[in-house]
């Protein structure tokens, strides 16, 4: 189904395919992209030194297998509401297609609602203000001004979002383009310092400020050091998943999704690469584990003559296609739902003109606003993401499932089964190693609540009017 329908058989508007190949790529990149890149790279100097580079490509081999599985699914179900239709298809247990489901969501407005506040702060800090709770010089902005702050952004996104796709496209190609901008005008001034120092250069252990050189750590060092830097940055590649949440609104899906998605992966792991090389190369790796704004001194010593203020530019247009991204992707995840019969149908509806699914974007408004409003929920945004492992292995499972199944799609982009076991494998030892991270053992106890919760809504409404005949037709 490549062209653009406006009319499916029973008379009902369809998502428009307007995301071309070249589109749909800068959507997975923008969505792996994050403001977050700009504070973290001292972190991980502090951990793996002058190879931070091979921790970035250790942890895209890692995120590869499911994103490899993911392109798989991709090719064969483009639909709305992916992973909760691939999960309904391949075990027919409609409670744990609505927790896929919902996790997902969850997910992307927890992390919605943390970026409209955040980028409140950004804009407050433009004007002369900080946020309640901040320690410096500037006046402490009223915390009833940041939420109308973070509300009158969340209201601007809803406007694109309700425009469409196209509109929706253009604004994440500008601020896809100013975010690489900004990472790669880094590369440009630090070029030049590249080769001053050993890229192979690593702590001698934890928390040492003592260099040694990653081969001569042996077999056993070299393994456990790579495994390291694989878990430390593997989050920096989350968002390659919610591609496949917009795969309905892509021309030639069964090509250009599978496309996409490793084209994203590969350019982000080179982006991310680029710059680690240079941070470490302008600014030793030893003072950026201590500086709470790497970039920023990366940039007082590779170009003084640079206005450290337009960082923070940067970051607020980082800040707002991340948050873009995440809306666009739930409202297309909770219409697909509701189009299935996970979600009530009134959910489901599409503008006549628009072809936007208009009821799921105001509903995911209003729920984002109360998000806002209740303060920070950062917390919970850093538990989804732990959730969204399980989601992968789910999802890995699914397709070694829909491998075996007699009368499956075949994709025009297949994988072999040790792809989707390999991602099962690499979300299990992120989950474990996540549980033995003090940082993020919190994360574990809030997602089991959210689970219950999710649990508990589902046992309210128990979605028993599954659409079969859609998801037929869908697959």
């Amino acid at each position: 189904m490549e062209s653009t329908e406006q009319n499916s058989g029973h008379g009902k508007a369809h998502l428009a395919r307007t995301m071309g190949l070249g589109a749909l790529i800068i959507y997975g990149v923008g969505d792996m992209l994050g403001a977050g890149v700009y504070g973290l790279m001292g972190k991980y100097a502090g951990k793996m030194g002058n190879a931070i580079w091979l921790a970035f490509a250790m942890s895209m081999i890692a995120a590869l297998f499911t994103g490899l599985s993911y392109a798989s699914l991709g090719s064969r179900y483009p639909v709305a509401a992916g992973a909760a239709f691939i999960t309904h298809r391949a075990f027919q247990k409609v409670f744990l297609s609505y927790m896929i489901g919902l996790a997902i969501c969850a997910s992307g407005l927890t992390s919605f609602a943390t970026q409209s506040r955040a980028f409140a702060g950004y804009l407050l800090g433009f004007l002369g203000y900080q946020l309640p709770g901040a320690k410096g010089e500037l006046p402490v902005a009223q915390p009833l001004v940041v939420f109308a702050f973070a509300v009158g952004f969340i209201l601007l996104l809803t406007f694109i979002n309700l425009r469409g796709m196209k509109e929706a496209t253009w604004t994440n190609a500008l601020c896809t383009g100013i975010e690489v901008g900004g990472l790669l005008l880094i590369v440009a001034v630090g070029a030049r310092y590249i080769g001053s120092v050993n890229l192979l250069e690593v702590p001698a252990s934890a928390g040492s400020s003592e260099g040694v050189s990653f081969p001569s750590l042996g077999a056993m060092g070299v393994g456990t050091l790579a495994l390291q830097g694989a878990i430390l940055t593997f989050y920096s590649f989350i968002g390659f998943e919610d591609m496949i949440n917009v795969a309905e609104e892509v021309k030639d899906p069964e090509r250009n999704f599978p496309r996409a998605v490793v084209i994203a992966l590969f350019l982000t792991a080179l982006i991310y690469a680029l710059v680690a090389i240079v941070v470490v190369s302008v600014v030793p790796w030893r003072e950026l584990s201590t500086s709470g704004q790497p970039m920023v001194e990366v940039m007082k010593r590779a170009a003084p003559w640079f206005p450290p203020k337009v960082f923070s530019f940067v970051a607020m247009f980082a800040i707002a296609n991340t948050a873009l991204l995440n809306y666009i992707m739930g409202s297309r995840l909770v219409y697909g739902m509701a189009r299935q019969g996970f979600l009530p149908r009134i959910l489901g509806e599409i503008h006549p003109t628009r072809q936007t699914p208009y009821r799921a974007i105001f509903a995911l408004m209003l729920i984002t606003i109360a998000l806002a409003l209740a303060g920070d929920v950062s917390a919970l945004a850093s538990a989804t993401s732990t959730l969204l492992l399980f989601i992968f292995i789910v999802v890995n499972a699914s397709l070694l499932v829909l491998k075996r199944k007699p009368g499956e799609p075949k994709g025009f982009f297949e994988v072999p089964s040790f792809v989707p076991v390999g991602g099962i494998l690499v979300s299990i030892l992120m989950l474990g190693a996540a549980a033995f991270d003090v940082e993020r053992r919190p994360s574990f106890t809030i997602a089991l609540v959210l689970v219950a919760l999710i649990a508990a809504l589902y046992l309210v409404m128990r979605p028993k009017d599954i659409n079969e005949e859609v998801l037929a037709e869908l697959g």
